[in-house]
């Protein structure tokens, strides 16, 4: 995408089932699996961005989502454990969901644990978009506390979550992983520039406030919601950092053009990942 051209926040198609889902998780997948086989024995146990979890831990934890993708079963099989452990992470089910995830894989070298995510990535993305409609419409919560940021979303529909957020989980987990062990993680427009106006749209439909945004890099472009909004200027890839809550905006390499302090505002207002 080009910075030349300011695109309206607005025209951006989302992603959904209907339209490149698939085609979107299959290539954040790919892209994961690549850099796996690139590593060596000691980066499995490089630590992460995400407190507690080294290399081996993330991967086991996209195993095992993948599993719950793939697997009614298996899916409930992790929320019920989930519920019942959620105290021992702050009352947050998810986080006690993904350690029963990494709990089960743990045994697996780390070549095995690419062969299961080949394996299982396929069959991951083709369950998650057979789930049926009315179900894809129903709104679950979000629990707060544990590793949940200050400033998401309180629920989401589960069909979002099916076509959009677990790539997304897919996809960041793989920029986690290089930028953990040294490894370059160039992006391209196809993927990552997809994903990345996809989270713009989101973003700014979430916060409903005039904004103009210029994301540099391969996956960046200029985007445009409402006018004399703030205007800020950061590396795409920074941006999707800030608004999981891997990163402070405060510590971000951000450059904002106007209005300061109603900008700032906008980036606490996050995305789920």
């Amino acid at each position: 995408m080009s910075i030349e051209t300011t695109r309206q926040i607005a025209d951006i198609p989302p992603i959904t089932r209907d339209s490149d889902a698939r085609t979107i998780a299959l290539a954040a997948y790919r892209r994961l699996i690549e850099l796996l086989r690139d590593l060596e024995p000691d980066d499995w146990y490089a630590p992460t961005a995400c407190p507690g979890w080294d290399v081996s831990a993330m991967v086991g934890h996209l195993i095992g989502a993948a599993e719950a993708g793939a697997s009614v079963r298996k899916n409930l099989r992790q929320q019920v454990w989930g519920m019942r452990h959620a105290r021992r992470f702050g009352g947050n089910t998810l986080d006690a969901a993904n350690q029963r995830q990494i709990l089960d894989h743990a045994a697996l070298s780390p070549d095995q644990r690419i062969a299961e995510l080949e394996r299982i990535a396929p069959r991951a993305v083709a369950g998650r978009l057979r789930m049926p409609g009315p179900i894809r419409r129903v709104h679950v919560p979000i629990d707060a506390g544990g590793s949940t940021a200050p400033g998401m979303p309180e629920r989401l529909a589960l069909g979002h979550l099916m076509d959009v957020v677990y790539t997304r989980d897919v996809w960041l987990h793989t920029i986690d992983i290089a930028r953990a062990t040294g490894r370059p993680y160039p992006p391209d427009a196809d993927l990552d520039g997809r994903l990345v106006e996809d989270v713009v749209a989101e973003w700014a439909h979430r916060h409903q406030q005039p904004v103009l945004l210029t994301l540099t890099g391969p996956a960046g472009g200029r985007f445009q919601q409402g006018r004399d909004g703030g205007d800020l200027h950061l590396d795409a890839i920074e941006l999707t950092l800030v608004l999981s809550g891997r990163a402070d905006p405060d510590d971000a390499h951000i450059e904002v053009v106007a209005d300061p302090d109603r900008t700032s505002d906008l980036l606490t207002t996050r995305v789920l990942f």
